[in-house]
């Protein structure tokens, strides 16, 4: 075994960063590795794969009438094996076989919050956690209270699927290389290579940059470990390579290191995206997912076909709030854990087109950098960082207005204040005066809006 800092593999990972290495790289992965890697770890993903191409080849009014058919075996099934269900539809005298025959009756149920789902806990399973495989999946905290969502292993082979899929309409075939942004840990030891996160990199054809600030340090090391690895696909925070770009624009007018930037996890706004597709050289993606529910609408045929939900995973909607519309979702896919008319707290406007459903007018979650003892962090770093590191905490908040900054907590239940204000001074030494609070004390802006995790003004 060697370290994952050793030089033959930075060597190896320039040599496969070009052709002929880099296809017959990306050939073996999507072609050996990963069916052998989906067999050994008990998942289908690729008949999923195949199913949703054959979905999507379908007429818009075909495939609406699948929707109306799987929103109302959702229902039906939520009747039959959830326990809050079945008191709400018996309380309402609501049946779910005339949403068969009009969506409309939808309407007749109340709206799902994050709130409701943590009061309501266990009751929201159709089955006991221990008689079948899960996986669990915690919420952001930006429109409510964080929570945890359980997925059975269908649901989440169906939302690795529609990874796929949405890629591959975008041209990004498995057997081209991709890159995703992650936290870096602060931890003393390098990890011998290769580790079970290398062999799920070679089998989904993907590397990793790891990252902890983004001042211009940060950012001219992320672009030369993107000019070395010449990806297809970049998956990140927009926030964060918004300020790749303009770092780029400033220092060297304009580079190219990949072809694609796909969005996610908060708000892409217009701005952005110019910036990022002008001075990147690249195209960029936008799509648009919850932990709730996975990966539920996609810019499938590019920027001018718009934000397409995908109707084969859920029912969307829109409803009418003080400060616009809210999205809200009933997902199809997941059995363990139903949502039904979940209201997502992202602002959007559904529309029907011709050829889908299309989200319009989004706003969603925005993230910021903060300075930490002179040097420029992004608030998912930061996020990451409490969760997977100091844990405890469901949600935060660092106030800027002060001369020292204020890191607002709202721990846990059951955390101890003491341990978590220990880790974070291990990890920010002198960085923040810390206060524990209730979720009333997080400011917040405008009727029921998102909080931002930084206050400025």
């Amino acid at each position: 075994m060697i370290r994952a800092n050793h030089p033959a593999l930075r060597v190896g990972e320039a040599v496969f960063a070009r052709q002929p290495f880099r296809l017959i790289k990306g050939l073996v992965s999507a072609y050996l590795a990963y069916p052998v890697a989906e067999r050994r770890e008990m998942r289908l993903i690729r008949p999923k794969l195949a199913e949703l191409r054959r979905h999507y080849r379908m007429t818009f009014p075909e495939r609406l009438s699948m929707a109306r058919e799987r929103l109302a075996d959702t229902l039906c099934f939520a009747q039959s094996s959830v326990p809050y269900y079945r008191d709400l539809f018996a309380a309402s005298g609501f049946d779910p076989e005339r949403v068969r025959r009009d969506t409309g009756y939808l309407g007749d149920l109340p709206y799902l919050t994050k709130d409701i789902i943590r009061e309501q806990g266990e009751r929201l399973l159709s089955r006991p956690l221990a008689e079948l495989r899960h996986h669990a999946c915690k919420t952001g905290g930006s429109t409510g209270v964080s929570t945890v969502i359980y997925y059975d292993q269908e649901a989440a082979d169906y939302s690795a699927a529609v990874t796929l899929y949405a890629r591959e309409r975008i041209g990004k075939k498995k057997y081209k290389p991709e890159l995703h942004f992650a936290c870096r840990f602060p931890d003393p030891d390098v990890p011998e290579w290769p580790t079970r996160e290398d062999w799920k990199c070679f089998a989904m054809n993907r590397s990793n940059i790891f990252f902890d600030r983004i001042d211009d340090v940060g950012l001219e090391e992320i672009w030369r470990k993107l000019k070395r690895r010449r990806p297809y696909l970049v998956h990140e925070h927009p926030s964060t390579i918004y300020a790749l770009a303009c770092y780029i624009e400033q220092r060297y007018g304009s580079g190219k290191a990949f072809d694609v930037f796909e969005s996610s996890g908060e708000l892409l706004q217009p701005y952005m995206r110019e910036k990022i597709a002008k001075a990147l050289r690249c195209r960029v993606v936008d799509r648009y997912g919850l932990a709730e529910l996975g990966v539920m609408a996609y810019e499938l045929d590019g920027d001018s076909g718009g934000l397409q939900a995908l109707d084969s995973e859920g029912w969307p909607e829109s409803r009418e709030i003080e400060d616009g519309h809210e999205l809200v979702f009933t997902g199809f896919r997941n059995r363990l854990m139903p949502l039904i008319r979940y209201a997502t707290g992202d602002r959007a406007r559904v529309s029907q087109a011709d050829n889908a459903f299309l989200l319009t007018d989004v706003v969603g979650r925005i993230h910021d950098v903060v300075p930490i003892n002179g040097v420029a962090h992004a608030t998912h770093h930061i996020m990451d960082m409490l969760d997977h590191r100091v844990g405890g905490i469901q949600e935060f908040q660092i106030d800027l207005r002060t001369a020292h900054p204020v890191l607002r907590i709202v721990p846990e239940p059951h955390a101890d204040p003491g341990h978590i204000s220990a880790r974070i001074e291990t990890f920010w030494p002198g960085a923040f005066l810390i206060e524990y609070v209730g979720h009333d004390a997080l400011v917040r802006v405008g009727h029921r809006a998102k909080f931002r995790h930084v206050v400025t003004a």
